[in-house]
C-alpha cells in the first residue's frame, strides 16, 4: 500500500545534460545534473538580494543556484558555479527551468519532418 502511494507522487526532480559543462578547478567537467522545480519562495527571495537588485538580470543566476541538486562531482551549487557557466549552458538550463515550472515536464512537441505529425518527446542535449 505505501509502495502505491510512493508511485504515484508528481515528479519534481529531472535530470539534464549540459552541452559543454562547467570546468572545475582541476580542470574537470561536469554535465551531468538535476534540477527540481522551483518553489514560490525560490523566485520571490533572489528579490531582496542586493546582487539582484542592482542588477535585475542576475536573478536567473541566483534562481538556478537554488534549484540545481546536483552537478557532477560537484559538492555545492552556488552562484558562483552558474557564473563561470558557458553561456550556451546557461541558455540550456534557462530553457529547461522555463519547460519544468511552466508547465510540470521536460516534454516538447515536436514535428516529424516527413509525415508532418506532431507528438512530444522528452527534452534532452541536440546530438545526444
Amino acid at each position: 500500500m505505501v509502495e502505491a502511494a510512493r508511485s504515484s507522487a508528481p515528479v519534481t526532480s529531472f535530470p539534464f545534460t549540459l552541452p559543454h559543462g562547467v570546468v572545475d578547478g582541476n580542470g574537470d567537467v561536469h554535465r551531468e545534473g538535476v534540477m527540481r522545480m522551483a518553489t514560490a519562495f525560490d523566485e520571490i527571495a533572489p528579490l531582496k538580494d542586493p546582487r539582484v537588485q542592482s542588477n535585475p538580470g542576475y536573478i536567473v543566476i541566483i534562481l538556478l543556484s537554488r534549484v540545481i541538486t546536483k552537478l557532477g562531482g560537484l559538492d555545492f551549487i552556488n552562484p558562483k558555479v552558474i557564473e563561470n557557466m558557458f553561456a550556451c549552458d546557461l541558455a540550456y538550463l534557462q530553457d529547461l527551468y522555463q519547460r519544468l515550472n511552466h508547465s510540470g515536464h521536460n516534454r516538447l512537441l515536436v514535428a516529424c519532418p516527413h509525415c508532418d505529425g506532431e507528438f512530444e518527446v522528452e527534452g534532452s542535449v541536440p546530438g545526444k
